[in-house]
């Protein structure tokens, strides 16, 4: 890869991600975003922050780039903060959750490919990917509860299909997915971490090489899909 482009790269995944990429790619021209200033910066990479709920900046941005660009990678999300937590019953879903975990989680994404994906490399396989969540599966959904949160993932996977099958008409060797990091050690996760199994709470960095290693080994036929970090397909 020559050419890519972050998003989210201040937070524990995205940095990670960072990290990684620049270790695999030493020579590539590495862009990455944030809402807020790095505390630390990798010298080779170009940082710029940039207002995620302002389409115009994201658009902005994009005129910047030539279409060439091997990977265009979303790292951002949000489950809880201070103002808000995952529904367990019907009686805590609200308008505001609603529209706080649509913006970050679908409609963020969504506006970084309306604007990025025409700038994917044409003559070579190339990707737009965003982090996604197994809690967005219909069918893999046993628990219940989450009800925004599961709701803005399976909206993005479903914006992934159709973007994938939109795509496909006008750049061949594209590849548009979702990526299911697993439970990461972080903020997001923090408040849930007794509930996951013994060997299942990974760290940034090893969710960071395996969903590399997935984006590596994808092909076309995978656009639209959604995969794990250990490269299985997430149903819908």
């Amino acid at each position: 890869m020559q050419n890519i482009v972050l998003f989210g790269a201040t937070g524990s995944i995205g940095n990670a991600i960072l990290n990684r990429v620049c270790e695999l790619y030493p020579n590539a021209n590495i862009h990455a975003f944030s809402q807020s200033e790095p505390t630390t910066k990798v010298a080779s990479v170009s940082y710029s922050q940039i207002d995620y709920s302002n389409e115009d900046s994201i658009a902005t941005i994009a005129s910047n780039f030539d279409k060439n660009l091997d990977l265009v990678f979303v790292a951002t999300g949000i489950l809880h903060n201070d103002d808000l937590s995952p529904e367990k019953s019907l009686k805590q879903i609200s308008t505001s959750n609603f529209e706080k975990l649509f913006a970050a989680n679908t409609i963020f994404p969504a506006m970084v490919a309306k604007h990025f994906i025409p700038k994917l490399n044409t003559k070579s396989k190339s990707i737009f990917t965003s982090i996604s969540a197994r809690v967005g599966s219909v069918s893999d959904n046993k628990l219940g509860g989450w009800y925004a949160y599961r709701m803005s993932k399976a909206a993005l996977n479903m914006f992934i299909k159709t973007a994938s099958i939109e795509t496909s008409r006008t750049n061949k060797n594209a590849v548009i997915v979702g990526l299911h990091p697993g439970t990461v050690d972080s903020e997001l996760s923090k408040p849930f971490q007794a509930r996951v199994p013994e060997g299942k709470l990974f760290t940034a960095q090893y969710s960071a090489e395996k969903l590399i290693e997935v984006l590596e080994n994808l092909t076309v036929t995978d656009t639209g899909k959604c995969f794990a970090w250990d490269g299985k397909e997430i149903q819908p």
